[in-house]
This record gives C-alpha cells, sequence and structure tokens, in this order.
C-alpha cells in the first residue's frame, strides 16, 4: 500500500468516543503498512500527546476542535506532522473544510466512512502531503448576480419583499423575480431554505462569488 523504502507512518489519534478509539486502533494494527502510536479522548492532552509520540499523522476528531486552533498549534510547533480531520455530519461543509485546511489540516474524511476508506485517507495524505474525501470537497457554488447577492443578504436579515423593495429602492415585483432567480439558481424550496443553502455553502460568508 506504501513504498517499501519509506518507513511506515506512525498513527494517533484524538477523539472523546472511546469505542472509535478501540475501533481505529485496531483496524490500524492490522493494516500493512501503517504503525499505531496511540490516541486520547483529552483535546487538552493533544501537546502531550504529539510531543511523547511524534506521529507522523494525527486524527482529531472535527467536534473537539471544530475552527482549527489545537491543529494551528501543533503545525506551528512541527510542519512535518499531517493532521487529518475526522468530521462530522455537522461540519461537513464548505466552511468548516476551509477553515480546517487554513489552519493546517492536511486531510479531511467524514467520520463515519467505512474503515477502508479511512485508512485510504490516511495513505494518500501521507503519500500527497494532502488530501480531501471526495464527500467533502468544496462544490462550487452557483454565481448569483450582484443584485442577487443584495437581496438575498437582505432576506437572511430576515426583511421580507417589501422591506426589500424599499431598503434597494425597487419595486416589489422586481424584488419577487430575483427572489425566483436565487431560488431557481440554489435549487431551493423557498426563501428559508435559500438562506441557509447559502449559508451552509459559504455564500453568505466572506467575499460572495458574485457578477457584476
Amino acid at each position: 500500500m506504501l513504498p517499501p523504502s519509506r518507513p511506515a507512518p506512525g498513527v494517533a489519534l484524538i477523539d472523546p468516543v472511546p469505542l472509535y478509539r478501540e475501533g481505529l486502533s485496531a483496524l490500524i494494527r492490522r493494516t500493512p503498512g501503517l504503525r499505531w502510536l496511540g490516541s486520547t479522548g483529552d483535546l487538552h492532552a493533544a501537546v502531550h500527546l504529539h510531543e511523547r509520540l511524534r506521529p507522523d499523522v494525527l486524527l482529531i476528531d472535527s467536534v473537539l476542535d471544530p475552527v482549527g486552533h489545537v491543529a494551528r498549534l501543533l503545525v506551528e510547533r512541527d510542519p512535518t506532522l499531517l493532521i487529518i480531520g475526522l468530521v462530522r455530519d455537522a461540519h461537513s461543509h464548505a466552511n468548516y473544510v476551509t477553515t480546517a485546511l487554513e489552519a493546517g489540516v492536511r486531510g479531511v474524511v467524514p467520520r463515519s466512512a467505512q474503515p477502508e476508506q479511512i485508512v485510504r485517507v490516511i495513505a494518500e495524505t501521507f503519500r500527497s502531503r494532502g488530501y480531501v474525501h471526495p464527500d467533502l470537497r468544496p462544490k462550487e457554488r452557483p454565481t448569483l448576480t450582484k443584485r442577487e447577492y443584495e437581496v438575498l443578504t437582505l432576506i437572511a436579515d430576515g426583511l421580507e419583499n417589501q422591506q426589500v423593495a424599499n431598503e434597494l429602492i425597487l419595486s416589489v415585483e422586481t424584488v419577487r423575480t430575483h427572489v425566483k432567480g436565487i431560488l431557481r439558481k440554489l435549487s431551493a424550496r423557498d426563501r428559508t431554505h435559500a438562506v441557509s443553502l447559502a449559508y451552509r455553502s459559504g455564500l453568505l460568508i466572506g467575499r460572495p462569488a458574485v457578477l457584476e
């Protein structure tokens, strides 16, 4: 599975669930080309675990490090460390993946993935120094016009069509037309669903993808 000339990477885990720690331990121990080093369920022990075990690959449950503070700290201490985020369903969106990668996480995989998939991500992250599981790769964002984005932002702030029209100095009919365009582009059922999808995809976080 891994080039024989390279030493087998040592793997460690930070996860709060004992059964998951035991399961990953058994999985790594029976996988040729990987070495199991140890685990902890205490995030505060992460630095000590790293210093004691010096793993090549460290997997961290996303619920313990949702914004990448620990990942950033460990990578600053050891730039060669490869951190893989075990992504919970609640974090399986573009915002989390982008934040994690910016913090120094080098691989991401759904925490609920099949054992062989997790092994594959560990091996690929070690080979390529980075890997994002296909299920977590950011999808292309829908492209809204500048006006559609303004309308969507005001809808997200809780404004009704008439209030949006007053704010942007438009007719209510024009606002309705923009809303229809937004719903179509986002494949949304209604306004509330559109806002939810926009936040989930990152369209309403940071710099929007808009057309002048």
